[in-house]
């Protein structure tokens, strides 16, 4: 293989990108707080519910907060193939890719230089996306990957003849790396009072 060469994730479908004009976001003054709420001249109510197509909303939001947003986190789509009310979970695998390669790449431009993106998504399209997002922020940007436990091994599951999932995931990426600044906080917690105790008969039976 050439030095030249790169790896890449390939579909079909993904040289297709959708022509997207500048968006302008109108405020519904019906169902705007901020419209009915005018304390003083200044503008007090800077959050922002968006209704409508997320590319859209996010390429309107381009044009105001582009290299300005500190942190981001999305729960797409996980395409396990369920029909809900609002929106389809089941799109074919190369759609899915290509629909998450258009976002993605808006929020890769929102983000400022110590930004960083969560990725909440399960086993389905986990390794995907990954690579994907290797792709879309550069692998060196990817900072970790947490397991979140959504369920015990209780009930129907317990004799379930296959394995089931248990786990889900969150993707953290930096806009850059070296920029991204880990604020560690510390809880405060009382004494465990676990540690007051001991076993004096470990040779007995359970």
């Amino acid at each position: 293989m050439s030095h030249k060469q790169k790896l890449e994730l390939t579909w079909i479908g993904k040289d297709q990108r959708p022509r997207l004009e500048p968006r302008i976001l109108l405020e519904d003054p019906a169902r705007s707080y901020h419209a009915k709420q005018r304390v003083t001249d200044a503008d007090l109510f800077d959050n922002r519910l968006i209704k409508g197509d997320n590319l859209l909303a996010l390429k309107a939001l381009e044009t105001e907060f582009s290299g300005m947003v500190k942190c981001i986190y999305i729960d797409p789509p996980f395409n396990t193939g369920a029909m809900f009310d609002h929106y389809d979970d089941g799109v074919e695998h190369s759609i899915w890719l290509g629909l998450m390669r258009d976002r993605l790449t808006i929020l890769s431009r929102l983000l400022h230089s110590d930004g960083v993106i969560w990725i909440h998504i399960d086993d389905k399209e986990m390794a995907y996306l990954r690579v994907l997002c290797d792709e879309v922020f550069g692998r060196p940007n990817f900072l970790n990957m947490i397991v979140v436990k959504t369920s015990d091994p209780s009930g129907h599951k317990t004799v379930n003849p296959s394995p089931y999932s248990q786990t889900e995931y969150v993707l953290m990426y930096a806009k850059n790396r070296y920029k991204y600044q880990y604020d560690q906080r510390y809880v405060a917690s009382g004494y465990d009072q676990g540690y007051n105790r001991f076993v004096v008969n470990r040779s007995d039976p359970f």
